[in-house]
């Protein structure tokens, strides 16, 4: 372990030698393909040899271990979302005829409304010439006698021809009702609200004109809501339709709300490379507003028997990746292994390990680097980098 801290020393005192000659890169052609041959390894443990450590060694440079244990893995996905309102629950009030508003009733967007309260008054001469021609054919009905046959069925008919041209003008069997008990002609047409909910959007004024199918109103039902989220294209094959979540809002702190995952997308934003997410959430008290940012958790189970270590026990190289054994003897051996996937902090281990073998936990990389200075493949085997400290020149008398 001497070599690791005269290492630093060396290295300063060969860059110090090496300037001023001429060679590529600052070194002679002999230095250059030494270096060469030194990182030139068939396999991830070629350059590698067993470390001994002291128990005293092993806790100055903070080694510890670990064991490689079986059992389930769950990886967490963590993402952003929005709450929105959910689509089954929006509505837009329109007319059926054509008029003038008359009168709002609602006047402002984000109001709170209940199922048939009124919204606007529209006044229509259309519904006024409905409304009196059902009251001539009543009168007509009236006039003719139940034995007249065919002429007392069309009269008939007509009536409930108009009461029907009327109920589909959104006028209720109550409006219909006291309009032939009164022989009252209403001036307007009252629209009211299907549901309990909020004005998302209002688009009318009063005396304004509109037209068949105009949207005066958008309403939201928020007792539940839709939280959606981008995940990254590599973690949406571990989401799952009704899978669990968990929601957290930064409007609430500390508070998280469960929900299941409702719906994914079938296709992948081709610039970000995420698919979104839905989540659908109960709302009895509407704490959840459309335009909040969510955190979303996802728990995402990937096997139930799977080999795993902490994942700062592998070396990561690049090309390899590098797990550190203790041996029978007590010697720390590189072995590569095959890595999985990654599970909060844990790391599957596909090949290379087996349950209960004993793992450098941490610390790892300085075993890596005195492993490779054994082997005489690492920086202590280039020309210059001599691992005896220089010697002091004597002060002459």
């Amino acid at each position: 372990m001497k070599r690791l801290i005269v290492l630093l020393s060396a290295g300063v005192l060969s860059v110090a030698a090496c300037r001023g000659k001429s060679a590529p890169g600052g070194m002679t052609a002999e230095e250059h393909a030494h270096m060469t041959a030194a990182v030139d390894d068939t396999g991830p443990t070629a350059n590698r040899q067993p470390v001994m450590l002291t128990v005293a060694q092993a806790h100055a440079i903070g080694v510890t271990y670990t064991v490689v244990t079986r059992g389930p893995l769950v990886r967490t996905v963590r993402t952003v979302g929005q709450v929105v309102p959910a689509e089954p629950g929006l509505a837009d009030v329109t007319p059926k005829v054509d008029g003038f508003v008359d009168r709002l009733f609602v006047d402002a967007t984000g109001a709170t409304v209940r199922r048939g309260q009124p919204l606007l008054a529209l006044y229509s001469p259309m519904l006024v010439s409905a409304q009196e021609e059902l009251l001539t054919a009543l009168r007509l009905a009236q006039l003719v006698d139940t034995t007249a046959g065919e002429a007392w069925r069309n009269a008939q008919d007509l009536v409930t021809a108009t009461r029907r041209r009327l109920s589909y003008w959104d006028i209720s069997a109550e409006q219909i009702a006291r309009l032939e008990r009164t022989g009252e002609v209403t001036k307007t047409l009252t629209l009211p609200a299907p549901f309990d909910g909020v004005v998302l959007e209002k688009m009318v004024v009063a005396g304004q004109s509109v037209m068949p199918g105009m949207k005066l109103y958008r309403l939201a039902d928020l007792r539940t809501v839709w939280i959606e989220g981008e995940v990254f294209e590599q973690d949406l094959g571990l989401i799952r339709i009704g899978a669990p979540a968990r929601v957290e809002l930064a409007a609430y702190p500390g508070r998280e709300l469960a929900g299941r995952v409702s719906f994914v997308w079938p296709t992948v934003d081709e610039q970000s490379r995420t698919g979104r997410v839905r989540i659908a959430v109960s709302n009895p008290g509407r704490l959840f507003r459309p335009g909040m940012y969510a955190t979303l958790f996802f728990e995402a189970p990937l096997g139930r028997e799977l080999l795993s270590v902490p994942a700062e026990a592998v070396v990561m190289t690049g090309e390899h990746n590098v797990v550190f054994v203790v041996a029978p003897d007590g010697a720390l051996e590189a072995r590569e292994v095959i890595l999985g996937a990654r599970a909060g902090d844990r790391m599957e281990i596909r090949s290379g390990l087996t349950a209960g073998e004993r793992v450098v936990a941490s610390a790892n990389f300085l075993i890596d680097a005195e492993s490779r200075l054994s082997s005489g493949t690492g920086m202590a085997a280039m020309p210059g980098m001599n691992m005896a400290p220089p010697k002091q020149e004597r002060d002459t008398p």
